[in-house]
Formats: C-alpha cells, sequence, structure tokens
C-alpha cells in the first residue's frame, strides 16, 4: 500500500481587527469610483496599471503591510493583509503597477536580501512607487524553470549577465526586474547553478519588446540582456541559491485571492443581471459558482495562514493556483453561454465590456505561475504519487 501525504490546508479564522480594515478599504473604494479614479476591470492586477493609484495605497499604509517598520513596512499580519488585496481585487481596482513589488519581490529581499538592498529598495516599494518586473520564463523555459539560459559571466565589481526573458508582466513600465538566471552549469541536477540578482530596467543595455494581446494591450513583454552589468551588490543572497529563493517566491505568487478573483468584476455583474431572472437553471450555475469561490477563498486563506508563520507551502500553493485557474475559466464560460441572451437589458454593456476582457486576458490565466499540468506533477510530487 502506497503511504499518501495530506494537504496543511487547516481552517483560518481571521483576526478581529480584519473587519475594520475591511471597512477603510471598502470606504477607500467607493470614494475613488465616486471621484471616477478608476472603472472596475477584469484582471486589474495584471492590466490595471496605475501609479497615481498604488501611491494613495502606499500612502494609506496598503503596501508592504506586513513588512518591518524601518523598512517602511507596517508590521501588520499576513491575514489583516489578505482582506486588503481581496477587497482590492473584488472591486477590479488597478493595482498593477505594485502588485509583484508588494507580493513577491519584497518579501523575496526580506527574506533573502542583504541590508543594504532592503534599506535602499523596500522602503520605496512600501510607497507605491517603486514597480517591479519578474524575470523568469524564457522563450524555451516556462514552466520548467530550470531549463533557463540567461547566463551570468563573472567579470570585475559584478557580472555580466546576457540571455531572454519572456512574459514579463508590465517591464516596459517597471524600474527593475528580479531575474532568475544561470551562473554555473548545473551538473547532474539542474536545479544547482541558479541565482537572482536585480537589474535595473533602465539600463540601456536591456532590451524591452511589447508583446501584444489581440485587442492591442500591452502587459507582456520580451526582455533581452545584452551584456547587462550586473553589480556583486545585486545579487540577491548566496550564488547558486536561486532555486530555493524561487520556489518560496512562487507560493506567493500562486496561492493568492488573484488566483480566482481576476473574473470576479464579471461574476458580480452576471449575478446582478440574473438575480431576477425566470431562468432558474442559470441562477444555478451563478449558486454553484459562488459555492465553489467560497472553498476556494477558504484555501487560500489557508495558505496565507501558512505563509504568516514563515513556511513554505509549495504543494498547497500550486493546488490554489491550478483550482483557482479552473474556475476562472468557468465563470468566463458560464458568463458567454448567456450573454445572447442578455441584449438589451440594463446594464448589459458594462457585462459585455467585463466579458471581453475576461476572454482575452483567459489565456494569460493558465500560464503565469505555471501551467495546471506542471502544476498537478507539483501536486502529485508532495502527495507521494509520482
Amino acid at each position: 500500500m502506497i503511504a499518501v501525504a495530506v494537504f496543511n490546508l487547516e481552517a483560518v479564522r481571521l483576526p478581529k481587527e480584519a473587519n475594520e480594515l475591511r471597512r477603510q478599504v471598502r470606504s477607500f473604494l467607493r470614494q475613488e469610483l465616486a471621484n471616477g479614479s478608476f472603472q472596475p476591470a477584469c484582471d486589474a492586477w495584471l492590466g490595471g496599471f496605475s501609479e497615481p493609484f498604488s501611491k494613495k495605497l502606499g500612502d494609506m499604509g496598503f503596501v508592504g503591510m506586513t513588512w518591518p517598520r524601518e523598512y517602511g513596512g507596517h508590521e501588520r499580519s499576513g491575514l489583516e493583509r489578505y482582506v486588503v488585496i481581496e477587497e482590492l481585487l473584488a472591486a477590479g481596482a488597478p493595482v498593477a503597477a505594485h502588485w509583484i513589488a508588494d507580493r513577491q519581490m519584497g518579501p523575496l529581499i526580506l527574506r533573502h536580501g542583504s541590508t543594504e538592498q532592503k534599506q535602499r529598495f523596500l522602503p520605496d516599494m512600501a510607497k507605491g512607487i517603486s514597480y517591479w518586473a519578474i524575470g523568469m520564463s524564457e522563450p524555451g523555459a516556462g514552466s520548467d524553470l530550470s531549463a533557463i539560459q540567461a547566463r551570468l559571466t563573472p567579470v570585475d565589481g559584478g557580472f555580466r549577465l546576457r540571455g531572454q526573458k519572456l512574459w514579463s508582466s508590465g517591464a516596459h513600465r517597471c524600474q527593475y526586474m528580479v531575474a532568475l538566471c544561470r551562473s554555473a552549469d548545473p551538473g547532474s541536477d539542474r536545479h544547482q547553478g541558479l541565482t537572482n540578482v536585480i537589474v535595473d530596467l533602465s539600463d540601456s543595455a536591456v532590451e524591452i519588446r511589447p508583446i501584444y494581446l489581440m485587442n492591442g494591450e500591452h502587459h507582456f513583454n520580451e526582455v533581452t540582456f545584452n551584456d547587462v552589468f550586473i553589480p556583486s551588490a545585486m545579487v540577491i543572497g548566496e550564488l547558486g541559491d536561486g532555486w530555493r529563493q524561487v520556489t518560496e517566491e512562487l507560493a506567493y505568487e500562486r496561492s493568492g485571492p488573484e488566483r480566482f478573483l481576476s473574473t470576479f468584476p464579471l461574476l458580480r455583474s452576471l449575478s446582478a443581471l440574473l438575480k431576477d431572472s425566470a431562468e432558474t437553471y442559470l441562477q444555478r450555475e451563478i449558486a454553484m459558482l459562488v459555492s465553489e469561490l467560497w472553498s476556494l477563498r477558504q484555501m487560500s486563506l489557508s495558505v496565507a495562514a501558512i505563509l504568516n508563520l514563515g513556511d513554505n507551502p509549495v504543494v498547497e500553493a500550486a493546488l490554489v493556483k491550478d483550482a483557482g485557474t479552473r474556475f476562472e475559466r468557468k465563470v468566463t464560460e458560464v458568463a458567454e453561454r448567456v450573454a445572447r441572451s442578455m441584449e438589451g437589458l440594463p446594464g448589459n454593456d458594462s457585462f459585455q465590456t467585463l466579458l471581453a476582457q475576461a476572454i482575452l486576458h483567459g489565456p494569460g490565466f493558465t500560464i503565469r505561475g505555471g501551467t495546471n499540468e506542471i502544476l498537478r506533477g507539483i501536486v502529485a510530487r508532495g502527495l507521494g504519487l509520482r
């Protein structure tokens, strides 16, 4: 008989401070909507790049919430941060500018960066004025990150970086990128010889080319490093420690509520349009989606609690990301099926806009953070099934 491991996903009770914090965020969002600062959008954490909005959040203490005060943070709990980001996502607010820095680059530098790196970068991140891109995937290395070829070559005072990164969201508007590179040959273990470095994207040796969505939107990029000089001080942690760092980083990337709330504005609009519908089968479909959403939220909260304790829930995070991707596809499919029957209904224009956004962004849902097939392999290994 095969011994099967189990998931560590215990029920979580939010702290009492969370309810007051939620009221503050909702009040802020209502005021911003009334002022016309933004329109709710699907996948706004990727496409809603608004420097002024991110700065407002930084001014309110809603960025870098869990970080030490000495680095500009606010020393709140991870669960308090969770409440803030789920409210922002549910509202479809434009949070893309600071999102990557707040979600994973700040925590990465806090855990593994030097004191100099923490002092230099974290305070501006917490102010919502420092924007960072992810440098993981490459043309020949998508979910299989151990196959990356971007190469660090030692030179006086640091390294030269040559290679490419692909699907780098917002790189054309960001100031920095954390790039996973090969600093040594892998030998028998491809996970060895990988190192994370901080790249200044304003360097003239960095070339950024756009990758457009079908509607002409520009979020993704191909980034080419043409012998970019990387000072030794911009290496994160120790040389060769990149794989351990990146697996920790991916736990933050894969488990958050953005993995099932990217289409929430569409689900909310769909629910509002169908609330008085005589077609009970459509209402049943909405009820099933809402039930699944609640389950996903509970799973994601459990992972947030584990991260809050300083642990690294790689398998649980992969499960949340895989299930969340499939859920968001269901939301879009249900909306597509009922769209034609809603022609002429009040509020339909807004619904159609949100549906179009979900359809156009949908292909990227399963790519970012790892494809579903790769994630299921991680879960299977974690359970001892392969």
